[in-house]
């Protein structure tokens, strides 16, 4: 690096070299965007009923939806916001790794199979079949909204943060108009592909995915020679933090409230995937359970060997730039992966930084893309199927009235979207969809597991369990440090975070579980035990499932 350049931070270096090729850069993320449109149109033309735009017509394989899946969980919170959160904080960042892995375990062995056997489309099938249909399936709507609309906000995030870097858009007037490019994009997918072209996307972008980060992960140890141990001392001097940087504590031990908010997050990345509506929806979308429980091992295996390069990104980073650095380019991390591709391909001003970083940052924007569209899907859907069709129209829609109000519905929470990712934009988006995993675990999980497990569930039980820990969760983040108090908080300069941790999940999924428990001991409804027995062997056996 000349002398000229020395005295620049790696942010600026960055802007430059990415300045010096971004025709590169803007091609490359052309042609990303054109091919997925043409797979989309191409879906789009296949759509001919609801169980296409669904379900993809239920006619992906194990492997094929196993791969979607990969690429509907592996989001920018894990390519983006995890490589931050380790270049930063060391062990600590590592955490939302293993989370985000084993949650996997709990998806397998508790839900995908009777979830598939048991629905429809959505998680209102299931938990309409043996409760009031209209109040349980406007809670369900409600919540698979809430839930999709607080990972949709990562996502912008991540997007906003990303292009900015590439194209030297410093503007807050550029980055939102960042964010609602990236709208305009996840509407247009959604309403013209459906499912098809959705799940197609994401096989796509899971293959870029791993390859991209397969290559950087190779280049990143080629340069320490293929020896941790040097890496990892490496990125402990390189931090300022020394021997700390390696164990626990960094971020989550300086106070028994930051201790707690240590064990509130494991909580919620545990339990938080089995009750996301963008990854419950895939189980629909095989013919078989047993196609089902395939497509969840291959996403583990996916998944796992993604999570386990994710540690050398993250460390990697770490070792090669300079945590000041990262922070300028943005305070929460969350381009520590494109700046260490950057410097590994050779510095600012080298035509290999140039094109590594064109190509990770191209990947990392697909990510995005794909991970929106199919939040975006589920969304919609849930909308579509269970309130319009089911509440509103008590019933009564046709098929194609239900794939209408699905697409209208994409550009409401489209634009919804857009409006509440433009606030976050400077969060990081692995703390963001650690959020929507609270909240998911809080007023999904429990509901989802007491209707398939318990005969004595109630549709008070479902209500009480839904909107308690939908309200508990929401307002508990509202009134956190994630919102305001904080210079990484989302008003900065105002402070109103009554509730200390970051993550509700301690306190709003435990609650989510008593509610459901005490609401259907307090119902004075008479649990049909005929539609349990029925739901039983359905989940268990998969007779009678679509």
């Amino acid at each position: 690096m000349s002398a000229a350049h020395a005295a620049y931070p790696t942010v600026q270096l960055a802007a430059e070299g990415a300045s010096e090729h971004r025709p590169l850069i803007i091609t490359l993320f052309a042609c990303f965007v054109v091919a997925t449109l043409f797979i989309t149109v191409w879906a789009g033309r296949q759509t001919k009923d609801a169980s296409d735009f669904y379900a993809g017509g239920r006619q992906f394989t194990g492997f094929q939806n196993g791969l979607a899946v990969s690429g509907d969980y592996m989001s920018a919170a894990s390519f983006l916001g995890i490589a931050g959160a380790i270049a930063l904080f060391g062990y600590d960042g590592f955490l939302y790794s293993i989370g985000f892995l084993v949650a996997w375990l709990v998806a397998l062995l508790l839900v995908a199979e009777p979830l598939r056997n048991s629905g429809r489309y959505t998680m209102g099938d299931v938990l309409a079949y043996r409760m009031r249909q209209r109040p349980v399936r406007t809670a369900a709507g409600a919540s698979t909204i809430v839930v999709s609309i607080f990972y949709l906000l990562a996502q912008m995030a991540g997007a906003g943060v990303l292009v900015s870097l590439l194209l030297g858009i410093t503007s807050d007037g550029g980055k939102i108009a960042i964010v609602a490019l990236v709208g305009l994009l996840m509407i247009v997918y959604v309403t013209i592909g459906g499912m098809k072209g959705t799940t197609w996307v994401q096989m796509v972008k899971a293959v870029l995915l791993i390859a991209g980060t397969v290559l950087i992960t190779f280049l990143i140890l080629l340069k320490f020679h293929f020896n941790l141990s040097d890496l990892l001392g490496t990125a402990a001097e390189n931090s300022g933090k020394g021997k700390a940087f390696l164990e626990p504590g960094l971020k989550y031990g300086a106070t028994s409230t930051s201790k707690l908010d240590f064990i509130s997050l494991g909580i919620a990345l545990v339990l938080g995937t089995a009750g996301l509506p963008h990854i419950l929806i895939r189980f629909y979308t095989v013919p078989t359970a047993k196609a089902a429980r395939k497509s969840v091992n291959w996403a583990i295996g996916i998944i796992g060997a993604f999570y386990l390069m994710t540690i050398v990104l993250g460390f990697g980073a770490a070792a090669i730039l300079k945590p000041g650095d990262i922070i300028a380019s943005n305070k929460a991390g969350n381009t520590a992966a494109p700046l260490a591709a950057l410097e590994i391909g050779g510095g600012s001003g080298s035509t290999g930084g140039a094109i590594l970083l064109a190509v990770i940052s191209a990947v990392a924007f697909a990510t995005i893309l794909a991970v929106v569209a199919g939040l975006t899907l589920a969304s919609s859907s849930s909308f579509a199927h269970d309130i319009y069709a089911n509440v509103i129209r008590k019933g009564r829609a046709t098929e194609k009235e239900e794939v209408r109000a699905a697409k209208w519905a994409t550009v409401a929470i489209g634009i919804v979207s857009i409006g509440l990712g433009a606030l976050a934009r400077d969060l990081n988006v692995a703390g963001l969809v650690a959020l929507a995993f609270a909240v998911a675990a809080s007023a999904n999980l429990p509901t989802i597991l007491y209707s398939l497990f318990w005969k004595r569930f109630t549709t008070q039980g479902a209500l009480w369990s839904i909107y308690g820990g939908l309200a508990s969760s929401v307002l508990l983040v509202l009134f956190s440090p994630v919102v305001s108090s904080k210079p990484t908080s989302m008003f900065p300069d105002a402070d109103f975070a009554l509730f200390p941790l970051e993550n509700p999940g301690l306190i709003s999924i435990p609650l989510g579980f008593l509610l459901g428990w005490l609401g259907s001991l307090l119902s004075k409804e008479e649990p049909d035990k005929g539609k349990y027995a029925e739901l039983e062997v359905k989940s268990l056996t998969g007779v009678g499932a679509h």
